[in-house]
């Protein structure tokens, strides 16, 4: 695979109609499924492997579990009708500290269901209005819709699913 472009150095155009918010949605409620397609037959050495001192295999699918408490954060922040979604953690402290490598994969892929489920839940409880509510981005510094912040997680989850595709084919 060629050099990728960091999460943090990508550019993002929410210029799409509102009315996509099913199709992200669903983007969103597959990635369980997604990890656990394609990790299907990889050894417990290469889903524990670091690469040049970054996350293993293991470690990124934590790292969606992690992220979910934020996903769900800002789904306050929307509800309360904030100016301003809360920061992500740049450093992600929650990832690093959960040691996702010393847990069984089951354990982790359980924990990614069961959080991506409540999302589920709760986005399919919103009305379309409701995915056109704005607030600020603090780090990307543009207003996000709802269904903006969506496709932003959905964008990041597929970015995450993507090094894992890498890392489990690495003959490092």
């Amino acid at each position: 695979m060629g050099a990728r472009i960091k999460w943090v150095d990508r550019k993002f155009s929410f210029d799409f109609p509102m009315d996509y918010f099913p199709e992200i949605i669903e983007r969103l409620r597959g990635t369980p499924a997604r990890v656990e397609d394609l990790i299907k037959d990889t050894t417990e050495e290469t889903l524990k492997r670091r690469s040049e001192n970054s996350w293993s295999i293991q470690e990124h699918i934590g790292h969606l579990i992690s992220v979910e408490a934020l996903v769900t954060g800002r789904l306050d922040d929307y509800e309360a009708g904030k100016k301003e979604l809360r920061a992500a953690d740049m450093k992600n402290r929650k990832t690093e500290d959960s040691n996702y490598n010393s847990r069984l994969l089951e354990s982790i892929l359980t924990e990614l269901r069961k959080v991506r489920e409540n999302t589920m839940y709760r986005l399919a409880q919103y009305s379309p209005e409701m995915f056109a509510r704005s607030a600020f981005h603090p780090r990307l510094k543009v207003p996000m819709r709802l269904v903006d912040c969506m496709a932003f997680f959905a964008e990041h989850d597929n970015f995450h699913l993507a090094r894992i595709f890498e890392l489990k084919f690495d003959k490092e």
